[in-house]
């Protein structure tokens, strides 16, 4: 039988796993409200100061604020196909989550296509919820298969 994590960190950090698992279960069935019920009023999405990807309008990876910025990320990516997204592997911190994603997808709009791997970076508040989610990813295949040439 497993056991039950006894240590406040591991409860947090397998309350966070549980989340972040919800999170793209809910991805999978195309649950939006379900994903943006565990994010923040004030969730960062993609909230970065240098990204190329962003300087470049990758509309997939925008920064986006709050939850109608994180609903703006998903309405963004219900335009791309996506052929594969495997879940690879997971880690989890007393904060945070990291998780390593493998995907590829079609982007119907421009022709372009990618395939990549990913790491995903779910950072939490003291309440439990989403504050922060990036993108860690090969941004010059992002910025191609969006149809802006060589990038920003």
């Amino acid at each position: 039988m497993p056991s039950t994590p006894h240590d406040p960190i591991e409860q947090t950090e397998a309350a966070h796993l549980a989340a972040v698992t919800a999170i793209y279960e809910a991805f999978a069935r195309g649950d939006v409200p379900a994903i943006l019920a565990r994010l923040a009023d004030d969730v960062r999405w993609d909230d970065w100061a240098d990204n190329s990807a962003q300087r470049a309008g990758v509309p997939w990876l925008a920064r986006r604020t709050g939850r109608d910025g994180a609903a703006a990320f998903f309405e963004a990516a219900s335009r791309l196909r996506i052929t594969e997204f495997r879940v690879l592997a997971m880690m989890a911190g007393a904060r945070q989550v990291a998780v390593e994603v493998e995907i590829a997808a079609e982007v119907p709009e421009t022709g372009g296509a990618y395939r990549d791997q990913e790491m995903h970076l779910w950072t939490f508040d003291a309440a439990g919820q989403v504050a922060r989610l990036r993108h860690y990813t090969d941004t010059a295949k992002h910025i191609a298969a969006a149809g802006h040439a060589g990038g920003a």
